[in-house]
């Protein structure tokens, strides 16, 4: 069993125990806490084995248009409305699980919400966010909600930990200077390497806990009302992340 999702893990047992499991669960929490691996051992414990288990995510990133990892487009959504056309190959439950499921682009999300309102035999679709949000109203409506918290004992990952304190170490001085040196850093960030999402959710983790020791610091709201509308344009629209970090970098 994962560490810290037990109650998760009970609950859903039961449900599915009592005859009671929902045809679709939004699972929301953190990133990078164990949703998607707990996803696939439920479909595990029910019974559900390639090829009856299907993980959707974000498109490849040579594909990405826009250097922030892709989205979930609406021609993987038919890849799923086909594959539960069919019956199961084992006879059982058909699983679908559909990682970072913010990132579907509107399209996505219009296409998916129809499978959400015609669940098929037994359908079990789960979807993982950390940024429910950005999801169709409808499609959450559609849903039972899990929620995820981060286990206390549970590791940080520590390439990503080193990674974060070098994007945040370059970024402070940065984020002071003037708007040339903005610019500049701007200019030298390879976003084929290095995702714009990762270094806003540093940023924003930066002017959080700014605001914890000073509600009223008006240019740390400003930057986070900022920093999550450019999100959502990375998302559903060709945004450039070069040109994104340059305008938040001008309002600092």
């Amino acid at each position: 069993m994962l560490i810290g999702h037990k109650k998760q893990w009970e609950f859903l047992k039961n449900k599915f125990e009592l005859g009671q499991l929902s045809h679709a669960y939004l699972f929301t929490g953190p990133k990078e806490i164990g949703k998607k691996m707990f996803a696939t051992e439920f479909a595990g414990m029910l019974g559900c084995k390639f090829p009856d288990l299907m993980i959707v995510s974000e498109a490849n990133k040579k594909d990405d248009k826009f250097g922030d990892g892709g989205e979930i487009k609406i021609s993987q959504i038919r890849e799923v409305q086909n594959f539960l056309s069919y019956k199961s190959y084992n006879g059982g439950y058909k699983v679908v699980v559909i990682d970072d499921a913010e990132k579907m682009n509107q399209e996505a999300q219009s296409c998916f919400l129809k499978t959400l309102e015609e669940p098929k035999g037994k359908t079990l679709l789960i979807m993982i966010s950390s940024k429910p949000d950005m999801l169709l109203p409808t499609i959450i409506s559609r849903c039972q909600n899990v929620k995820f918290f981060k286990p206390k004992d549970l590791p940080k990952n520590p390439e990503r930990l080193e990674r974060e304190q070098k994007i945040l170490s370059d970024l402070i001085p940065v984020m002071s200077s003037t708007l040339a040196d903005k610019f500049k850093y701007a200019k030298a960030i390879d976003f084929q390497k290095q995702q714009l999402r990762e270094i806003l959710e540093v940023m924003q983790r930066h002017f959080r806990k700014q605001l914890l020791s000073n509600f009223s610091d008006k240019k740390a709201k400003k930057f986070l009302e900022m920093s999550q509308e450019i999100n959502k344009n990375l998302l559903f629209t060709n945004a450039n992340p070069k040109l994104a970090l340059e305008i938040l970098l001008m309002e600092l």
